[in-house]
């Protein structure tokens, strides 16, 4: 049986009396659909009300998506944000609690953009809250365009940690990324390690020390996993160690 891939959702408001949904871009579902090989399941972003331990129990593999929400500031003892940044509490929720859970466990992760941001903070980091307004540093954020290929196209370029995963995935020292972001680390956490960089020095990738495999990236890998080596190599790096759990603990079954 394929594998079980918990994916996040937010809560968003759709249709004409504008009803709160859960969602979770599809291009996440085809990226665990085409490259993972696993069934894609969507995580409700439902607060308090979440199962965890359940979750933990039957997925295999878990993705934290990307979203236009920033994490809440209270979760990493920050100021509050601006008026009218967008936030997601009942999603914060959840995923802050789930990636405790997740790290416990020893379970695979892939935290993408928001995720990523949502790892530090869930291990005791923290977050500049707009990037732009530092010095020194470059605007993330991708103005909002209707053509994909200028929303989601390579904004800069990363430097990659020598020997790392994604400089194994390139075969070279520095790749080109989108960027879709205004929150970014501050404080890394304790057990988290940098290994990709801005040109302006913003982490763009981490580590959790002493896991079978939880990596996040400030990118989204999932636009172009059907083009781009390093972003499709990430996406079956994730699946090769949740096969590897899985094929363990059936070893251990026997």
């Amino acid at each position: 049986m394929k594998p079980l891939i918990g994916i996040s959702c937010c809560t968003k408001l759709f249709g004409t009396f504008g009803m709160i949904n859960h969602a979770a871009s599809d291009t996440y579902v085809r990226a665990t659909d085409q490259v993972v090989g696993g069934v894609p399941v969507l995580i409700p972003a439902n607060g308090v009300r979440a199962d965890i331990e359940t979750l933990i129990a039957r997925l295999d593999g878990f993705i934290l998506t990307g979203s236009r929400s920033n994490v809440e500031p209270s979760n990493y003892q920050g100021p509050p944000h601006a008026e009218g940044t967008p936030e997601d509490v009942d999603r914060d929720a959840v995923t802050l609690a789930l990636i405790r859970a997740v790290m416990r466990a020893g379970k695979p992760i892939l935290a993408v953009c928001r995720g990523l941001q949502e790892f530090n903070v869930a291990l005791g980091g923290s977050l500049h809250q707009r990037l732009q307004d530092l010095p020194g540093r470059i605007d993330h954020s991708t103005p909002m365009q209707p053509n994909p290929r200028l929303r989601q196209g390579k904004a800069h370029q990363v430097k990659l940690a020598p020997g790392s995963l994604l400089h194994r995935l390139a075969q070279a020292p520095v790749i080109a990324v989108n960027s879709l972001h205004n929150q970014g680390i501050d404080r890394l956490a304790k057990g988290l390690v940098a290994e990709a960089w801005a040109p302006d020095g913003t982490i763009e990738a981490i580590r959790a020390t002493g896991h079978p495999f939880a990596f996040g990236v400030q990118w989204h890998p999932e636009y172009d996993f059907d083009t781009d080596i390093v972003s499709a190599g990430l996406f079956r790096a994730f699946s090769e160690a949740i096969s590897a759990q899985r094929h363990q603990g059936l070893a251990v079954a026997d």
